[in-house]
């Protein structure tokens, strides 16, 4: 099997012997934390296991220190989900949700990305696409394959925690994946005050998407990152959104575009604002 790193479509996914392949579906509301669980009971790709975004790809027990409504978990409590999984290094990973990857799918795969794992894709198109092209599905939870016992380590290097650095980073290369209205500070519905880091520039994640939920052509996608990013290398851009779960979507569609190496700034815009003193532009 050849290496998948960024995107897998609904029939490619289909042709993958299941041994080979650990599914995860990431489906999550932030309006109803338990309603992606519910659907996955109801219907999910067969095999598939399920991965919650407050409870393995988050810690909500650490907002309190200024890490964002969605902290990074412990490397040890990620290590533990994946061996509930059964999940080996090197195996390959398909992740999906039913926003295109645009939640948790795209967290989980970036989270992959940070333990130095590459053999990673997310569905194109997310659950919706899997049922558009009429492929089977399983009720209740998967039969999983044996349980392991993996230990990681993070990649600092793919990171920025320290919140003082994000001040640092060069003109036009911090950029926000929230919805224009929230980066520019008329709406802000989850967070303390709306606004944006100043510097900062906007690229909303949804403009990834086309108007059937897939992601827009790579050579498309590169173009339309260019004229936002300009000259500035790509390696140098780190990602930014409300709470560090979008703006994973925003880093996948650069590495599919071949815009390779940025970043993410994981606490993003409410670990930012969780300090009153820390400036706040708008407009």
């Amino acid at each position: 099997m050849s290496l998948l790193t960024t995107l897998i479509d609904a029939e490619s996914l289909a042709r993958l012997a299941p041994h080979d392949v650990l599914i995860v579906d990431c489906r999550f509301d932030l309006a109803d934390p338990g309603k992606g669980e519910r659907e996955y009971l109801d219907g999910h790709i067969p095999g598939a296991v399920y991965a919650s975004l407050d409870r393995d790809l988050s810690d909500l027990s650490r907002q309190a220190e200024g890490m964002g409504r969605h902290p990074l978990p412990l490397e040890s409590a990620l290590a533990q989900s994946l061996s509930r999984w059964g999940w080996q290094p090197g195996m390959q990973v398909i992740s999906y949700d039913a926003a295109g990857g645009a939640l948790a799918a795209a967290r989980l795969w970036w989270l992959l990305r940070l333990i130095g794992e590459k053999n990673l894709a997310v569905l194109d198109g997310g659950y919706p696409a899997w049922q558009a092209a009429g492929l089977p599905i399983e009720k209740g939870a998967a039969v999983t394959r044996p349980a392991s016992n993996v230990s990681l380590c993070f990649d600092d290097r793919l990171m920025l925690l320290d919140h003082a650095a994000v001040s640092d980073v060069a003109p036009g290369t911090l950029l926000d994946a929230r919805a224009a209205l929230r980066y520019r500070g008329e709406v802000e519905p989850l967070d303390r005050i709306g606004g944006h880091v100043p510097g900062a520039l906007n690229r909303p994640f949804g403009d990834n998407l086309d108007s059937d939920g897939r992601f827009k052509p790579a050579a498309q996608l590169r173009d339309e990152f260019l004229a936002v990013l300009g000259a500035a290398d790509p390696s140098s851009v780190v990602h930014m959104c409300g709470s560090g779960v979008t703006a994973c979507h925003n880093l996948l569609a650069m590495e599919h575009a071949g815009l390779h190496g940025s970043r993410l700034y994981p606490p993003s815009w409410s670990g930012w604002v969780s300090d009153p003193a820390r400036p706040v532009a708008k407009g």
